[in-house]
């Protein structure tokens, strides 16, 4: 089981997809206890105030640290055994390995959404000068509102890896990034549509010819999209063969283009 707090200023904005899909799913089977908790719920005064302005000056509003430090201590009461999650941009890349990594954590997760500019920075001192279990985590190199979003993304990637949650491992075991090739192209009915047909080998009902056309399309399709997923990996020797004739059909279809007239 995979068990978090999220300490949120939104929480219907969170609890409004923890309800729905795989995460309410996962929830009922037992294989997952979230718990979402208002950061305002640890301030103490009548406006719960759990933002203010930037000291030295600047644009925005920062998340104060006593509530958060306050909800943190509330969880660690009862819940001793905890890692701290907070989304920052200057965190590890989120990736599936990471994913692995925490659908099979005994810790208790804690993730701390940051919001508006960002969190008072001895919410990280203190909890490290505590010897609190710590991680920075970046879900990408771009801005979000606040981290809910980013908090959602590492549990959905993580939970659907619990044994269980899913309905068949063999969607776990087959979607992209689990082998770190992407996944291989999908289709369904109509067979034929616009002039654009099935692979007729998916109609075939071979399945040893399916699994090698699927292998190969995986390698195609991150051959042409992510190369990064490639660079510096072993490839067994079958799949070295079918790369370079999957390179020498892109570059037989580009002498086959027609060529464009300089001007």
């Amino acid at each position: 089981m995979m068990r978090c707090d999220i300490l949120t200023l939104f929480p219907s904005m969170v609890k409004s997809v923890l309800e729905t899909s795989m995460m309410s799913l996962a929830q009922a089977k037992g294989l997952l206890d979230v718990t979402v908790i208002d950061i305002r719920s640890f301030t103490h005064d009548r406006h719960r105030t759990a933002d203010d302005r930037p000291y030295g000056g600047g644009a925005g509003m920062i998340l104060k640290p006593e509530p958060i430090l306050e909800a943190i201590d509330s969880i660690c009461a009862t819940h001793p055994n905890t890692r701290i999650v907070m989304t920052s941009p200057r965190g590890r890349k989120f990736d599936q390995a990471y994913a692995q990594k925490m659908s099979e954590d005994s810790h208790r997760l804690v993730f701390i959404c940051g919001h508006y500019e960002g969190i008072d920075e001895r919410v990280h001192m203190i909890m490290a000068t505590e010897g609190r279990k710590v991680d920075e985590v970046s879900i990408g190199d771009y801005v979000l509102t606040g981290g809910e979003l980013a908090a959602l993304v590492m549990i959905d990637a993580s939970v659907r890896l619990i044994p269980g949650v899913l309905g068949s491992t063999n969607s776990v075991k087959e979607e992209s990034f689990s082998s770190t090739l992407l996944e291989y192209a999908q289709y369904t009915r109509p067979v034929e549509l616009r002039a654009a047909r099935v692979p007729d080998v998916l109609l075939s009902g071979h399945h040893g010819a399916i699994r090698k056309w699927k292998h190969r399309s995986s390698l195609a399709s991150t051959y042409a999209r992510r190369p990064d997923l490639l660079t510096g990996r072993a490839l067994a020797h079958a799949d070295q063969l079918i790369l370079t004739d999957i390179q020498k059909e892109e570059d037989t279809e580009k002498s086959d283009s027609p060529r464009r007239l300089s001007s």
